[in-house]
């Protein structure tokens, strides 16, 4: 006991100075992070030990080697920036409301009768009129959320247009973030295939002893297993992104208020293939409002060669 107490007061007097190790979340977080870091340089790692002619290819390919170094370390710097970016939390766009009506306020005439609109009444705005939706609080955060907004129990904080909860990025992905973390997983589908064809070519090059065949059989199956996942993911969010859905939204349909009674196959938010990619490449930070019963009637229409024609799904 008189070992361990000394042990213990250390370790806690570490989890107070580092924030980031004294959370249980925030630690795993992290811990997960590192794991995925040590993944991509194993599988580096491992050719520039066990691969002579991998060296020598460097030496007799620089360009080529030095663009994979390359792509290897922006995947990498893609992966930290998307974790390190925000999702978009409510409190924060309410906050910017706040402080930009209150400006327009102070720099109208005196002899306007304008009065600043609040947040609560641009989310009001947002849903149809005669609704019984208009009065969503959030009961952890109590503010105001606005359509396709939703509560992070994880991050403790209401997300705009919440997708889901990334465990390997530890942040959430949402409106601010959601085109961040579609490059990044086409990169990560890039340096993937790209590491396949290398690991492919040092397996069928010349004979080796069979603890390095063992090795890279066992890295092969990872990096397949990694980049079906990473493909499947990467088709799963661009479906979302050109037809303008969030994975809650696809998986919680029928849990979520305001589009429980909405038709399966329409996506009430989309606005065409075009302007959907237009607002996620561009970074559109403008809040979707819930479409009207006329504008949902219309989406629902079938589809005729007409519209085929005047490219109705753009």
């Amino acid at each position: 006991m008189g070992v361990c107490c000394p042990v213990i007061r250390t370790r806690d007097r570490l989890l107070l100075n580092l924030p980031c190790l004294s959370d249980p979340v925030g630690r795993s977080s992290l811990f997960l992070k590192l794991a995925l870091v040590a993944l991509h340089l194993v599988f580096i790692g491992f050719l520039l030990v066990c691969d002579a002619q991998f060296i020598e290819k460097t030496r007799l390919h620089p360009w080529y080697m030095s663009s994979y170094f390359f792509f290897f370390s922006a995947t990498l710097v893609q992966y930290f920036v998307t974790s390190g970016s925000s999702p978009g939390y409510v409190i924060d766009a309410m906050r910017d409301v706040d402080e930009t009506n209150a400006i327009m306020y102070r720099n109208a005439p005196t002899t306007s009768l304008r009065t600043p609109s609040s947040w609560q009444k641009m989310v009001m705005d947002l849903y149809p009129p005669g609704t019984s939706l208009r009065n969503l609080t959030c009961g952890y955060c109590h503010v105001e959320q606005p359509p396709r907004a939703k509560h992070c129990h994880d991050c403790d904080r209401c997300v705009l247009q919440f997708d889901h909860h990334c465990v390997w990025l530890g942040t959430c992905v949402g409106q601010k973030n959601h085109s961040k973390f579609w490059w990044y997983i086409c990169e990560e589908s890039a340096l993937c295939i790209w590491t396949l064809i290398m690991y492919i070519d040092f397996l069928t090059n010349v004979s080796k002893p069979w603890w390095k065949n063992a090795i890279i059989i066992l890295l092969l199956v990872v990096l397949v297993i990694s980049l079906i996942f990473v493909l499947l993911l990467l088709l799963f969010h661009s479906y979302l992104i050109l037809t303008n859905q969030s994975t809650y939204e696809l998986v919680r349909r029928k849990r979520i208020p305001y589009m429980r009674n909405m038709p399966e196959r329409v996506h009430p938010f989309s606005r065409g293939i075009k302007r959907n990619l237009y607002n996620v490449c561009c970074g559109n930070d403008t809040l979707d409002s819930l479409p009207t019963a006329y504008e949902l009637e219309d989406r629902s229409r079938s589809y005729t060669c007409l519209d085929m024609l005047k490219c109705r799904c753009c």
